[in-house]
């Protein structure tokens, strides 16, 4: 299936990706990603393949995971650790100032259909309620069901907290938090009806050891830890788990533009000397979505090779 998904990449040519809006009547056009990008990402998801545990508590086969903020980074490899394991994959993105989302999203749709599965992709701000409401029911109509939520949605504006101005915390805060809370809400009937779910929130150690011009990135990763814990305790009577893990430096887009200084230092920093990769953080997401985790909820799971020891 993906040497065929290769084969096809290579020639595609067409310069804009359609793709129907559910539910809205209308085809919407984005940017087609570069075919010679698509091909690097399906050969690089072929390369990783790897079998995967067959059956009992492991198994995700034939359920439905949304993934926020998938185009990139840890949700991208999070939503391909979830298709890989015969998952359902429905994600969101939002365009960015000086960012390509919208073509990072085609791309990433177009790798996990190459492997397979029932995948839906569309814009949608998680600081927006309604948007969050109607995106939800589609996920659930294009998978046929949701069990699983990864609240990987995030962004960050720092700043030295004197300097910060009110959009750059309030920007960060309704998107890490407050989307957050936006999407629990939205899950939670659908969960408590099937007595069944699974939570995951992608926190941060900034949230246990903030670094410098951080405030409100590391007060909204500190509020999530918090929601996580609240919402465990709440959802836990339907059999709902719910947990966060923290990672440490990650080596994703966002990091490439950083200083090898910076870099160097952050992996001087970790006991194991070396940087996440986004499949280190979504390896960990995945495995408290399946049943050998069902008796986990409430956890924070820091995977930040130690950085955070010291």
């Amino acid at each position: 299936m993906l040497s065929a998904s290769i084969a096809l990449a290579r020639r595609t040519s067409q310069s804009e990706y359609l793709a129907t809006a559910p539910g809205r009547g209308y085809v919407r056009a984005v940017p087609k990603p570069h075919s010679d990008a698509v091909t690097a990402l399906l050969e690089e998801v072929a390369h990783q393949e790897q079998p995967q545990p067959a059956g009992g508590k492991f198994d995700l086969k034939g359920k439905g995971s949304i993934v926020t903020g998938a185009a990139t980074g840890i949700g991208r490899a999070t939503a391909l650790e979830f298709a890989r394991r015969g998952c359902g994959v429905a994600f969101n993105y939002v365009e960015l100032p000086g960012r390509d989302v919208a073509v990072q999203a085609a791309m990433t749709e177009a790798v996990l259909k190459s492997l397979n599965v029932p995948v839906f992709c569309d814009r949608c701000d998680v600081r927006d309620k309604d948007e969050v409401d109607r995106f939800v029911q589609a996920a659930h109509n294009a998978l046929g069901g949701v069990h699983h939520l990864v609240n990987n949605a995030g962004i960050s504006r720092d700043a030295a907290l004197w300097r910060m101005d009110d959009t750059a915390w309030e920007d960060v805060v309704e998107t890490n938090l407050t989307g957050a809370f936006h999407m629990i809400r939205s899950v939670a009937p659908i969960f408590r009806s099937q007595h069944y779910g699974k939570i995951v929130n992608v926190a941060s150690v900034q949230a246990m050891k903030a670094g410098f011009g951080v405030a409100n990135y590391a007060a909204s990763k500190a509020g999530l830890i918090g929601l996580t814990h609240a919402a465990a305790v709440e959802l836990g009577p339907a059999n709902v788990n719910v947990n966060a893990v923290a990672p440490g430096f990650v080596k994703t887009e966002l990091t490439q533009h950083l200083s090898e200084e910076l870099v160097a230092r952050a992996r001087g920093s970790t006991p194991l000397g070396r940087l996440a990769e986004p499949d280190d953080v979504a390896q960990v997401i995945v495995f408290l979505c399946t049943d050998a985790a069902r008796h986990i909820t409430g956890e924070v799971i820091r995977v930040d090779g130690g950085q955070t020891l010291g």
